[in-house]
Order: C-alpha cells, then structure tokens, then sequence
C-alpha cells in the first residue's frame, strides 16, 4: 500500500504455493442424455431388421380388367386365409391389361412357382352354382392357388374365370373330344351312374374349328372308374328328340335338366381293372346309344342326288338298310344342273360299312382290298343297290334315307376316284303314284267330253223315240203274248195244285218208291250178316 509523501513500500512476499496434481480418469463415461437417442436408433435398426426379414416377395399379376381392385384395401386369399395386399394398380404400356402389385406375406413365399395361379373371386351365379356370395361386402378378392414348380418367377398372367380344381384336390383330370359343346359348361357335373362325381373345367374350340376339347375332372376315389375304355356321352339338359322314329324324351337327372352334364360308364358296366392314366383323351358321343355301339371305323361320305323335294329331312336323319342304321345325313343342299337345266338336291352322307358284319365285306370286297368301304360299296350298287326317300313318322313327315336293292333298276357303274362317290337314287313309291295321277288325270283332260255330251244327248233323244214307237206299235202286240203266257201259267198252276191226279199219281209213286228203298236197305244188312247166303240160301229155306 502507499506511504506518506507518494512513497511506496513492497509488501513482504508471499510463500509459493505447490503446484496442482491432476489425475486423468482410465474410461469416459458418456453423458446419461446420449442414451435415449441411441437407443432409438437401436431399435429403429431392429425394425428394419425385422420389417426385412418379416418381408414376402412382391409378385406382379396382370388380367384383362381391374374392376373392383383397389391399392391397399384387395386381399389376396388361399383357403381364405390372407396372404398378401395389393400394393398398386397401374396400366399396361400397351393398354391391353391392368398390372397389379402385389405384397406378399412371408409364408407366401411357395406362391412365386412358375404354375401358380391368381384369379380374381367376384360374386357370379354359373353352373355349378352361386359363388363369391362374401365379396358382395367386402368387395373382390384374388384367390391364389400355389404351383408346384421349382422355378420362380415374379410375374404371371391372371386367370378370367375361377378354377374349379386346385392343387390339392385328389382326383385326374381326363380330356374330351366331342363335335359340339351341347350345353355344357364350366362348372357341369359328371355322372357315373346317376351320382355325380366330377365336373368340366375347362373347354376350347379345335384349332381347325371342326369340333370342341374339354377338360375334365374326376374326384377320388371315382377315378377309378374311369378305364382306357371308358366311353363318355352328353347327358346334358332335356334331350328332346322329332326325327323319323318319333318323338323321344331322355334326361340323367334333375342336375342335368337345369344345367347339363357329361356321363360316363364302361362298356361291360363294371369296374375296370386299370384306371385310366392322368391326361387320357376320350372321345364325347352325342348320346348313351352312340357311346355305348361298337366301333364303326372310319365312315365312308357318299353324296345322293334327288329330284324331288327334301322337306322333311334334315341332317342327323338316318340312313337305313333294312331296319339298320347304316349312317347319318350330314348336309342338305341345292345344285344347279347346267346339263339339264334344272335343280337336283344333293345329300351328304356318312356310311359305315362295318355295320354289315365282316361276313358281309370279306365275300363281297376282293382278297387284296378287304375291308375297303368303296369296293364294298360299288359291289353292292352293281346288285341293285339305291337310295329312296321315305316317310318315317306320318305325324312329324319327317324323312329319312332307305338304301335297298332294285333289280329292275337301270345298272350303273359307280366313279370310285370321285369323292364324294355319288350312290344312285330311285324315287320312291309316293312319287310314283303322283306321277301315275298326273298322266292320268293329263289324259282325262284329254277326252273329248262336249263331244260326248252332244252325241250322249243325241242318242237320248233317238231313244225317246223309240219308246213312243213301242207304245204305239209293240206294246199292243206285247200285251197278245202276255195273255197266251197268262193261260200257260193257269194250265201249270192246275196240275200242280195238291187234288189234282197228276200230284196224286205222283205221291203214290214216291210211297212206292220209299218201300222199295227200305226194303233193298234191309237185304242188304242181311247180306251183310250173312254172306254165305247168297250160296247156301236162307236158314229157313234148308230146314
């Protein structure tokens, strides 16, 4: 501090002080405010982590229209069980088909195979059927059924329709080969023996458009049915039939009446004793009686020519060998002839030669063709053999074709390199009889009937002159002769009177007659007792 007079004094040092020891610490501890986030970011990376491991595959499904799918809100269902969600909907580039994104659950993971099917489910009333009734609520769903390859994908074309079969479902699925669908559908029942065990899955138009392919599904354990020999037939519907032989009526069962169906059976009707493998092609008869007839090979197509009208037949008409049904009418048609300048009508038919028997063809087709349809053919036309028209059913005049043997009819040699080969025909007896009508009735209008009339009427009146003449001049002479006849008649009628001596002399004859009679009747029973009498004489002459 300072002195007096400006004076400074130095204060008295201070002692020094030991320098500090600072010890370092061995581990930092972090601040307690740095766990929280720290731990955030642990568990945020554990979600991650999870959501990763947790994720199912993404698979893209494509179909022809996205009506009532919707991002987010769409399951995808198996066994109504969800699987996934949709994710998104977007276009295709080309417009065609709607692509749809699909998230799929972590025990999806089987649904990427190849042959893994989607399909969208939609409220639908088909033949087997209401199905979907759930989704009126709750809205469409897509079904998944999974494949069984081992390659995966990620992209796969929808189905349209719902499958009637999934994988698991035991059974084999057989296909059919018909020439017409009938009304059978997706969903129709299978009938073996009126119990229904299966039904169509599928179906497709032959590529060349001549027929149908369906596919089909048995279930276990009726497949065993089903042998290599199996025939199939349409049941389906009311099979309502007006042809030449009547009016027929055949249903399988109240199924069938309401929405068809196919039936099968054996041709023994038993059990066979190897069924029929998975993916066996069967061929679809129109009816039972088609189905269950023997093998009639190859047809052989003829074509016949009428000239007269054709109403009445139409094609599926019979083609009858006495009583038999050698074939079917297949078309009806209408051609003009330029040679003679007028119309004939051209039926084309189907013959099954083979129907005849093998007796039939080995005597009449040669060693080297045996069994040829057009040799057996063309020797049957060399005997007489045509084709006539008939009237099958009065009622319907329905018309199918007879082919019999005409000996008196004109020969003719058939063109067997002409395809069609053309039968010859004969018109039947119906039109011959018009025909004969016609000419007649051509040749009436041919007589001369006013002539008649005058000559008739002249003649009547030279006759009523006459019959004056014969009252004026004849009928009195007459009356002469009746009077002498009148007097001949009186002189019968007295002789003939019962008192007259004629009637007695004549009754006096008879009587003497009638004994005379009875007494050579009772020598000759005595003769006939005795003939040695005619030597010795009577017993009483000799005594």
């Amino acid at each position: 501090m300072p002195d007096k007079e400006g004076e400074h004094t130095i204060p008295p040092a201070l002692p020094s002080l030991p320098s500090p020891k600072v010890e370092r610490n061995h581990r930092w501890l972090p601040s307690l405010v740095w766990l929280i986030p720290l731990l955030a970011a642990l568990i945020g990376g554990a979600l991650v982590i999870r959501s990763v491991l947790d994720k199912g595959p993404t698979v893209t499904v494509s179909f022809k229209t996205g009506d009532g799918l919707e991002p987010g809100k769409t399951r995808v269902k198996y066994k109504d069980v969800d699987i996934g969600l949709v994710r998104s909907i977007r276009l295709d580039p080309d417009l065609s088909r709607v692509l749809v994104t699909i998230d799929m659950s972590k025990e999806a993971r089987r649904f990427t195979a190849a042959d893994t099917r989607f399909w969208v489910v939609r409220p639908k009333v088909g033949a087997s059927g209401v199905s979907g009734l759930n989704t009126l609520l709750s809205g469409p769903y897509i079904g998944v059924d999974a494949g069984k390859a081992e390659e995966t994908k990620s992209d796969f074309v929808g189905m349209e329709q719902v499958p009637q079969v999934i994988g698991d479902q035991k059974g084999r699925q057989y296909t059919l080969q018909g020439d017409s669908l009938g009304s059978v559908d997706i969903g129709s029942p299978i009938f073996y023996h009126r119990i229904q065990v299966g039904q169509v899955i599928g179906f497709s138009l032959d590529p060349e458009g001549s027929g149908v392919t369906m596919q089909v599904f048995i279930n276990a354990p009726y497949d065993q049915f089903v042998g290599k020999g199996t025939r199939w037939w349409h049941a389906s519907g009311v099979d309502v039939r007006l042809d030449s032989s009547g009016f027929k009526l055949n249903t399988q069962s109240l199924a069938a009446l309401l929405v068809g169906g196919i039936a099968f059976e054996s041709m023994d009707g038993k059990k066979p004793a190897t069924a029929a493998p998975n993916g066996q092609a069967f061929l679809l008869a129109a009816d039972q009686a088609s189905a269950l007839r023997e093998p009639d090979g190859e047809p052989l197509t003829a074509v016949f020519y009428f000239d007269q009208s054709l109403r009445g037949l139409s094609p599926g008409a019979s083609v009858d060998f006495r009583g038999i049904v050698l074939g079917e009418v297949r078309t009806v048609g209408v051609e003009y002839d330029a040679a003679k300048k007028n119309f004939r009508m051209p039926v084309t038919v189907n013959l099954y030669p083979g129907r005849l028997g093998a007796r039939f063809q080995q005597a009449m087709a040669d060693e080297r063709q045996r069994n040829s349809g057009p040799q057996v053919l063309d020797a049957m036309v060399a005997r007489g053999l045509r084709a006539q028209l008939r009237t099958g059913n009065l009622l319907t005049s329905q018309l199918y074709i007879a082919l019999d043997f005409f000996p008196k009819a004109a020969p003719v040699k058939l063109d067997l390199a002409q395809d069609p080969i053309q039968v010859p025909t004969v018109p039947n007896s119906l039109d011959e009889l018009q025909d004969q009508i016609a000419s007649i009735a051509r040749k009436i209008d041919q007589v001369p009937f006013g002539e008649i009339a005058s000559n008739l009427n002249a003649t009547l009146k030279t006759a009523n002159a006459l019959f004056k003449q014969l009252d004026s001049q004849v009928v009195p002479e007459m009356q002469g002769t009746l009077n002498a006849a009148k007097q001949t008649f009186g002189a019968a009628e007295q002789v003939l009177q019962k008192d007259s001596p004629v009637q007695s002399d004549l009754r006096e004859a008879l009587q003497q007659l009638t004994q005379t009679l009875q007494s050579l009747n009772t020598l000759s029973d005595y003769l006939e007792r005795h003939p040695e009498s005619l030597i010795r004489g009577k017993k009483e002459d000799r005594k």
